[in-house]
């Protein structure tokens, strides 16, 4: 049996081990903090606009683990948000145990608290990891989906500041990345982007009054009269592009994610307080949501469409890893094409593909395109909004019909194919 190992327990880690679970690998998943789903565990919204699309898509091909999982947490399901419709929010205070379990019944070694910090190579492959205890993991195939948040000094000199995200690298250390060591000339950090601001925060939603609490619970979503946000100082544009329109600065808007999720990179809590229902309102994530937020995409690993990165033989990277993407989704559909190609490489099998006739193909074929230029500069990428989702419906594959969908990949004998 070949070991496939995954550096970064996120979304897309958890689908990429999953994944390569399924398709016979021997997995060990390797994550630097405590806990799996990174800011899976801050976010909490699928399936809005093309996210429907791609999910269904992945689910026809046999790939929908995950989002079987996911179909039992949603708090809401078809709501509607400026901008978006037909999203589901799932309560991130509750989908981590299944996921885990979900990990451990198909066969996948977690080990948390276990920070790669080096890599050992043999005649231009990757031969182990070595954690910060020192502990060796060997592996046939790897695949790195750190994400392309931290350090402290990224959120510094970007942002306000660490402000306490849910990636608590002042505890378990910064985000190290097996692609950026490897590059000849790494992408991101002076490259191709400064860094985009995380686009909402969390509020403790018991720390709002009953009545908003009780209509954001009933409802999913809470609208809140308010004035335009302060600019963060240093910050770039929100890593979440959806976000930027004018509706999510004339009010404040809440998704019910089992907190209470605010749809700002931050807000002063002072100012926060003083409107009504908002008294007593506490961040929980970011915890200093009142002054900034996380900086993201300081480091980029161009990969081809088969997510391979071509500086080593046997490394594949998925989720913000790969480039700039913006999404639990995105993460997870190409963890999952990792997770796969990875098992393929490692039986040294042909690397698959998606035609760019599906979401997913265009998508991946589309994101390695533009990140192998310099257009990327200003460009985010996710099936939400923006220019990717402007992309999906000019060339008709924003889909939200099941059976069509089905009668696409059926069609192109992609059918199970993930199974």
């Amino acid at each position: 049996m070949k070991t496939i190992v995954v550096i970064g327990g996120g979304w897309a880690g958890c689908a990429a081990a999953m994944q390569a679970a399924r398709a016979g690998g021997r997995v060990f998943l390797l994550e630097k903090t405590d806990r799996l789903l990174g800011t899976g565990l801050a976010g909490g919204i699928m399936k809005n606009n093309g996210r429907w699309t791609v999910t269904e898509e992945v689910i026809e091909m046999g790939g929908g683990a995950l989002f079987d999982i996911l179909e039992k947490a949603y708090l809401h399901r078809d709501l509607r948000f400026p901008g978006h419709d037909h999203a589901a929010l799932y309560d991130v205070t509750r989908i981590e145990s299944p996921i885990w379990k979900a990990l451990e019944d198909a066969g996948v070694t977690v080990l948390t608290q276990s920070r790669v910090k080096n890599i050992k190579l043999k005649k231009g492959r990757i031969d182990a990891v070595v954690t910060d205890g020192e502990e060796e993991i060997p592996g046939d195939v790897f695949i790195e989906t750190t994400g392309s948040a931290g350090s402290p000094s990224g959120c510094k000199r970007y942002g306000q500041g660490c402000v306490m995200c849910i990636l608590r690298c002042p505890v378990f250390g910064a985000r190290v990345s097996l692609a950026q060591a490897l590059l000849p000339r790494p992408k991101g950090r002076a490259g191709v982007l400064r860094g985009r601001i995380s686009g909402a925060c969390n509020l403790l939603k018991a720390s709002l009054s009953p009545r908003l609490s009780q209509q954001l619970s009933r409802f999913g979503e809470l609208v809140v009269a308010a004035a335009h946000e302060p600019k963060a100082a240093g910050a770039g544009k929100k890593s979440c592009p959806q976000y930027e329109d004018a509706s999510y600065e004339e009010s404040l808007i809440f998704l019910d994610n089992g907190h209470a999720k605010l749809m700002r990179p931050f807000f002063p809590l002072s100012e926060l307080r003083r409107l009504p229902g908002l008294e007593n309102a506490v961040y929980t994530e970011p915890f200093s949501g009142g002054r900034g937020n996380s900086i993201r995409y300081l480091s980029i690993a161009p990969v081809d469409i088969d997510l391979k990165l071509n500086v080593v033989q046997n490394l594949f990277c998925a989720g913000e890893t790969i480039g700039p993407l913006a999404g639990h989704t995105e993460a997870i559909v190409t963890g999952i094409l990792a997770g796969h190609n990875a098992v393929l490489s490692a039986k040294r099998k042909k690397l698959f593909s998606l035609p760019v006739s599906t979401a997913l193909g265009d998508f991946v074929s589309y994101v390695s395109q533009r990140l192998a230029g310099t257009a990327a500069s200003s460009e985010v990428f996710t099936f939400s909004g923006a220019v990717y989702f402007d992309r999906m419906k000019r060339l008709g594959l924003y889909r939200t019909r099941k059976e069509e969908i089905g009668g696409l990949i059926g069609g192109l004998g992609l059918r199970g194919v993930l199974t």
